[in-house]
């Protein structure tokens, strides 16, 4: 039963994977016929980040109160419901009302997933699910896109992931008894009341945890986000190559992962951290270089390399480092403060892009990077 779960899990991860990149790859498309700026997709994507940030800080209650299983339905069934409303609808405002339960969805059962695989599964299983969740959020676009040169609407690539989800939503139904319930409950014992905010970030080490972690995603977002400027501004490359190579540090990223679940046998979590940092700092080192679009080129693989072991390594210590009674809440927190990374570090480098030059990116990077190592290993510190 064990194995069958993981399974479920996995395919879990590559269905959530599916919605997450699909705005994006849409976008073009629905500017034009909904008759909006282009710079819209920014308003809905911070309603998006703004109910994952809402949905993960009560992660902690809601584990205790519903059990990862039922987490799990009701988040998977609101993602559902939330793109089969992309799907149906023809204004803005309609996306923008539909985004709301499109973020409430995404937040929870993010943390509440990586919690059971925290407590549940060898540290290897974590790189690998989230290898299968880059999978999941490669394929979602390659959907859309099919979709859209089939001669079909962005409403039809919508629906069609709708269809997926409501499927997934279905198999975990059904797989509810199969999930160990992370309560004391479970053990006809009484739970003990969920953490306060105050009372997580008193914890020793939290603050720390949860700086890093906006630290990690504010560093993978920016160089998603701009990679490909920096290249069209600094190399001098025309916008469609920039386009596809700057994919490098996703591709990187992606084999990173795979590679990493096989580390782990080797490796701590901590050592594994370590590396992938080294690595980034080696990447953003070659992008400082003068040699031109070739250096930039393989430094933006090696931060994508670099990065692939921070993520699910961080996760997946943190029962370790504060103690399984504790870890869903942190992992909430650490969700939410990624996602406020996310929200908050790529616009920032858009206004020195704009007013200064997208040749700061190396330099930007290794700033957030430099932060990122110091509070890794305080974070170390504290929790020997």
């Amino acid at each position: 039963m064990a194995s069958f779960l993981l399974a479920i899990i996995y395919i879990s991860f590559v269905s959530l994977g599916l919605p997450d990149a699909l705005l994006g790859a849409a976008w073009p498309t629905m500017q034009t016929d909904l008759a909006v700026p282009v710079s819209y997709a920014g308003g809905l994507s911070l309603i998006i980040a703004i109910g994952t940030v809402i949905s993960s800080l009560q992660a902690d209650r809601l584990a205790k109160w519903l059990g990862t299983g039922k987490i799990m339905v009701i988040s998977v069934a609101m993602t559902a419901l939330a793109i089969y409303g992309f799907s149906a609808s023809s204004a803005y405002w309609q996306l923008c009302l539909w985004a709301i339960p499109y973020g409430l969805g995404a937040g929870s059962v993010d943390a509440a997933l990586n919690n059971y695989v925290a407590l549940h599964y060898a540290s290897r299983h974590m790189s690998w699910l989230h290898c299968m969740w880059g999978l999941g959020a490669s394929i979602g676009p390659y959907i859309m896109g099919a979709a859209l040169t089939g001669g079909l609407s962005w409403n039809m690539g919508y629906g069609i992931i709708a269809v997926l989800q409501v499927i997934l939503t279905a198999v975990l139904f059904f797989t509810i008894p199969l999930w160990k319930k992370q309560t004391l409950e479970a053990n006809g014992e009484t739970a003990p009341a969920p953490l306060t905010l105050k009372q997580i970030v008193g914890i020793p080490g939290a603050k720390e945890v949860m700086v890093a972690f906006f630290c990690y995603c504010a560093l993978e977002q920016t160089a998603i986000l701009w990679g490909s400027s920096y290249l069209v501004r600094h190399n001098g490359l025309d916008e469609e190559t920039a386009a596809s190579l700057a994919s490098l540090f996703l591709i990187g990223l992606t084999i990173g992962r795979g590679l990493n679940g096989f580390l782990t046998y080797k490796l701590s979590d901590a050592n594994l951290i370590r590396l992938g940092q080294g690595i980034i700092a080696l990447g953003v080192g070659i992008m400082l270089l003068p040699l031109g679009a070739a250096a930039s080129f393989a430094g933006l693989m090696l931060c994508g390399l670099g990065c692939a072991p921070v993520y699910p390594c961080i996760i997946h210590s943190t029962p370790e480092h504060f103690g399984e009674e504790n870890s869903q809440a942190l992992i909430g927190v650490q969700m939410a403060s990624a996602y406020v990374g996310i929200c908050v570090m790529p616009p920032v480098f858009g206004l020195l892009a704009r007013y200064i030059t997208a040749s700061l990116l190396p330099w930007y990077l290794g700033g957030i990077l430099v932060v990122m190592i110091a509070m890794c290993e305080r974070l170390n510190r504290i929790c020997k």
